[in-house]
C-alpha cells in the first residue's frame, strides 16, 4: 500500500552511488525531515537559534583542537585540481587519475567543530551561549552499513558554552528530551557511557575520563547509537581562548543526534518506512 502523499517509484527504487552513499527514497526523505523538525525542539525548549555552520573547516584549527591526534582515520580531505590538471580534464582524461592538490580544508566531520571555531577569542558571558545547527557530515569509516554508517550524513547539535553548572544543566535537559522524543515515537533507547573523547586519549584527561565519562550514547536494541550527550569540560574554550566572562575559559556541551540513525531506529522499531512514518505523524499531531 502506497503512503498518502508519498510518490509511488518505478519497481527497484533509487541506486545508491556507493559504499556508504545512499538516496533516500521518498519515504525515507520524508522521515528524515519529520524528525529533524522534531528534533528541534529541543532548541526551541532551550532557547537556542538557529545558525549554519562552514561547510568546509582548516586543518589548522582543527589541529589545535587535537582533532587528528584522536581521529586520524575520519578525516576527508578537500581538493581541487592542480593547475596542469585542467588541460587533461577538458580533453576527457580520467578525472581519478589526474592529480588533486590539498586545500588545507576538511570536510566537517561533526557539526560542532565549525561553531566552536566561529567563536574563538570571543566572551560568552557568565549567562553562556546556546546555538543549534543541523549539517551534512563526513566520516571515512571502515566500513559502511546502511543508514547506521554513512560517509556522508546528517548531524543536528545544540551547543552550550558558558560555565561548569550551566553545562551539566545542558546535557541533563537534553538527556530527558531524547528519552521523551524516544517515547513518543516508541523508541527503546539504551544509556551507555561511550569512548571516544574529544581531546588527547593517552594523557591526564583521557585518565580522568575513564573516572568521570564525558559522553553518554543512546543507542536502538541493534547497538546503534542515534544520540549523545558530549560535556567537554573546558577543553575548548582553553584551546580557542572563548571566555564565560569572570568564569574564565568556557565550559561547553552538546547534544548531538545523527539523523539517519534517527531513521534506521524507527524502520527497525515499526517494521517497515511507512509505518514508522505513520508513528512520525502521530508524534507531530
Amino acid at each position: 500500500m502506497s503512503t498518502p502523499g508519498i510518490a509511488v517509484l518505478p519497481d527497484g527504487g533509487l541506486k545508491s552511488p556507493g559504499p556508504g552513499l545512499i538516496t533516500l527514497d521518498p519515504v525515507h526523505t520524508a522521515l528524515l525531515h519529520g524528525l529533524d523538525e522534531l528534533l528541534t525542539g529541543l532548541a526551541a525548549r532551550l532557547s537556542a537559534p538557529e545558525v549554519v555552520g562552514p561547510p568546509l573547516l582548516s586543518v589548522e584549527g582543527l589541529a589545535r583542537l587535537d582533532f587528528f591526534r584522536n581521529f586520524p582515520h575520519l578525516g576527508v580531505s578537500a581538493g581541487r585540481f592542480a593547475p596542469e590538471a585542467l588541460g587533461g580534464l577538458a580533453a576527457g582524461e580520467a578525472p581519478g587519475e589526474l592529480p588533486l592538490r590539498p586545500t588545507g580544508h576538511l570536510l566537517p566531520s561533526a557539526t560542532c567543530y565549525g561553531l566552536l571555531l566561529s567563536l574563538e577569542g570571543r566572551d560568552v558571558g557568565e549567562g553562556g551561549l546556546r546555538l543549534s545547527a543541523a549539517g551534512r557530515c563526513f566520516r571515512n569509516e571502515t566500513h559502511y552499513d546502511g543508514l547506521r554508517r554513512l560517509w556522508g550524513f546528517h548531524m543536528r547539535e545544540v551547543l552550550y558554552l558558558g560555565t561548569k553548572q550551566g553545562s551539566l544543566e545542558h546535557l541533563e535537559q537534553g538527556a530527558e528530551f531524547i528519552q521523551e522524543l524516544a517515547g513518543r515515537l516508541g523508541l527503546g533507547l539504551d544509556r551507555a557511557v561511550a569512548d571516544d573523547p574529544f581531546y588527547d586519549k593517552g594523557g591526564s584527561r583521557a585518565r580522568l575520563m575513564a573516572l568521570d565519562p564525558v559522553k553518554h550514547e543512546f543507542s536502538a536494541p541493534d547497538g546503534t547509537a542515534i544520540a549523545s550527550v558530549n560535556r567537554h569540560r573546558n577543553f575548548f574554550g582553553e584551546r580557542l581562548d572563548i571566555r564565560a566572562g569572570s568564569e574564565g575559559p568556557a565550559y561547553s556541551a552538546c547534544v548531538a543526534f545523527g539523523v539517519e540513525r534517527w531513521v534506521h531506529a524507527m524502520v527497525l522499531a515499526h517494521g517497515t518506512p511507512e509505518r514508522a512514518l505513520d508513528r512520525l505523524r502521530d508524534a507531530r499531531a
